[in-house]
């Protein structure tokens, strides 16, 4: 049996979509381990959003892709009745809650990372063995310091602690943790400029207006916005963990798939409308 380009495509997509609902997961463990640090007296539902930023976008999101699919691809315009219809726009607006809801948590957390201070009295990690101290090696991610470990993390003489935390870390690695969280709020607010253009080619599709200066302004923005989303991925590949650069990738793929779906969606009602077209009288 062989399959067709086309099955290979949705299999190939639907991959893609599979593996984005595995990030809730992975997001979720990296997360929920930093949150046992962070919030070492107990988390309250208030500041849930504060630990799970990652996680409650990740979730957010990969139901808003099912639904942009479902509304782009798999349903036709017949199955899209007033219950489907308002069914859809419902549980997106639901899903953009949590999506702004989740961009709060990341300026939230970033301004966590601006208020740490001095440690006074320690000039060597060594010092703080065996004491249940840990030190951020990354966004997220603290080792415990024990007397194996503690020569390996940093030579610096200064060290920083973080607010209600017993983890620490140095001048350099506290920068680059502060810069990984600003990428986290700028890719955060630059995909919410995403779906509202896109949420806008959609609606202007749907009525029969996504031409002309619509579709250039549509096209020059969301190349300027995937840019930039490609930048962030980039910069997670480099400097910040595999997960966050994996995830970035995987998003920048499934959006890749819904403008395919929008563009074919757009060429079929061009050619429907040509077929309306009356033939000139003889």
């Amino acid at each position: 049996m062989t399959l067709s380009r086309a099955t290979i495509f949705q299999l190939f997509k639907y991959t893609v979509y599979v593996l984005l609902t595995m990030n809730v997961f992975w997001f979720f463990i990296e997360e929920h381990a930093a949150a046992a640090l962070q919030f070492a007296n107990g988390l309250d539902l208030s500041r849930i959003i504060e630990a799970y930023a990652a996680t409650i976008d990740t979730a957010a999101w990969v139901v808003l892709l099912l639904m942009f699919e479902l509304e782009t691809y798999v349903l036709d315009a017949q199955q899209q009745n007033r219950i489907v219809t308002w069914s859809l726009h419902g549980l997106r607006v639901f899903c953009y809650a949590f999506i702004v809801y989740a961009f709060y948590g990341y300026i939230v957390n970033l301004t966590y990372l601006n208020s740490t201070t001095p440690l006074p009295g320690v000039s060597d990690l060594c010092a703080l063995a065996g004491a249940d101290w840990s030190f951020a090696v990354n966004l997220d991610e603290y080792v415990m310091i024990n007397a194996q470990n503690c020569s390996t993390f940093s030579d610096a003489l200064r060290f920083f602690q973080f607010d209600n935390m017993r983890a620490v870390v140095d001048a350099e690695s506290l920068q680059a943790i502060r810069n990984l969280a600003w990428v986290d709020v700028i890719n955060a607010g630059v995909w919410l400029i995403v779906v509202l253009v896109l949420e806008i080619d959609v609606r202007l599709q749907e009525h029969g207006r996504f031409e002309g200066w619509a579709l250039r302004i549509s096209n020059v923005s969301k190349f300027v916005l995937y840019s930039l989303l490609l930048i962030a991925a980039v910069y997670w590949g480099v400097n910040g963990d595999f997960v966050d650069f994996w995830d970035a990738f995987l998003w920048l793929v499934a959006f890749v798939f819904i403008e395919l779906n929008v563009f074919e969606w757009h060429q079929e009602a061009r050619e429907e409308a040509a077929l309306d077209i009356p033939s000139a009288p003889i």
